[in-house]
């Protein structure tokens, strides 16, 4: 994700294409125009993408952004997917790759152990623990699945940081808590995973959401906690 999110970034944001788009022919762009006022279809060498055509609308804290209708966001997809496919020759399931970063656990650590040194770990980083889903319990008891390997999500959360970024981008509550998986693969071999939270890509990007430098410093801290309990979880630190 974050190969994808910087690459996308420097195309949008660094170039000279972007500096003067041309709204792309036909319909599409009037319906987009229509639809949303400052977003657009604009045609680049690379093809047509979705760019916005000036600054965002002055918004309150916690203002959520306006509802895409369906049609919009359909012709976002249709031009989107054909750029995706085009930069990331991928199949499905080593496109999922890029967007996690994982550890396997090294041999001799337990699951209940690694478990238990990832809660140690946050608990010292004063990254809060708020729940969990023990999902290899489920495959068993409601689907009756023995067989499955062990797999376990556990959430954390730092209150100040979520609640700053909730005010920008309410949306990014989707993201939120910060999850870490833990799981068996099929050898049995266990592993540490979680999404890319990789925000870099803002410095690429052109526009920085009016995220403030303390808060550009708190995403990386809680990038850099979750790297260190992934890492001490993967060891065994207890």
């Amino acid at each position: 994700m974050k190969t994808f999110v910087t690459l996308l970034g420097l195309f949008l944001a660094s170039g000279p294409h972007a500096a003067e788009p041309t709204p792309a022919p036909g319909n599409a762009a009037e319906g987009a125009a229509q639809s949303s006022g400052w977003i657009a279809p604009v045609q680049t060498p690379y093809g047509p993408v979705i760019m916005q055509q000036g600054m965002m609308p002055p918004v309150r804290d916690f203002e959520m952004n306006r509802v895409i209708p369906p049609e919009e966001r359909k012709r976002y997809m249709q031009m989107a997917m054909p750029m995706m496919a085009n930069m990331m020759q991928l199949d499905a399931r080593e496109a999922m790759n890029y967007m996690v970063v994982k550890y396997q656990v090294r041999p001799g650590v337990g699951f209940d152990e690694a478990v238990q040194s990832l809660k140690l770990r946050a608990n010292r980083l004063n990254f809060k623990f708020v729940g969990e889903n023990l999902m290899w319990k489920d495959f068993r008891a409601v689907l009756g699945d023995d067989s499955s390997p062990r797999v376990e999500v556990f959430s954390f959360c730092d209150i100040a940081i979520g609640r700053e970024l909730l005010k920008i981008v309410p949306e990014m509550v989707v993201f939120l808590p910060c999850r870490i998986a833990i799981m068996e693969d099929a050898q049995k071999n266990i592993w540490i995973l979680t999404l890319d939270w990789d925000f870099t890509w803002l410095d690429y990007a052109g526009q920085s959401l009016g995220i403030t430098p303390e808060l550009r410093q708190g995403i990386a801290d809680i990038r850099a906690k979750m790297d260190d309990m992934m890492r001490a979880a993967a060891n065994g630190d207890l």
